[in-house]
């Protein structure tokens, strides 16, 4: 049973045009794969070689640090913290 909203839209179920194209893109996935899983197999070494490179661009860039070193430590962390009350 299909349950509305007061807006009367479709609450909690996918519709029947959303399941339609679901299927039909699993239909032309599987004939794309299956006709050309040669030329795939075939592009697969240089596919990996090409995308090693950007994933290390795109680490590289997540990461980055600012460049001084420090990697995010401020300059006074690395003193020794001194018990309360001693000078």
């Amino acid at each position: 049973m299909t349950t509305f909203r007061e807006d009367g839209t479709n609450r909690g179920r996918a519709s029947s045009l959303t399941i339609a194209v679901l299927m039909l893109a699993a239909v032309a996935l599987f004939y794309v794969l299956r006709e050309h899983w040669g030329h795939l197999l075939g592009a697969w070494p240089y596919l990996l070689l090409v995308a090693c490179p950007l994933i290390h661009l795109m680490h590289r860039e997540r990461h980055r640090h600012g460049g001084d070193g420090a990697h995010g430590h401020r300059a006074d962390d690395a003193r020794p913290s001194q018990p309360p009350g001693v000078l």
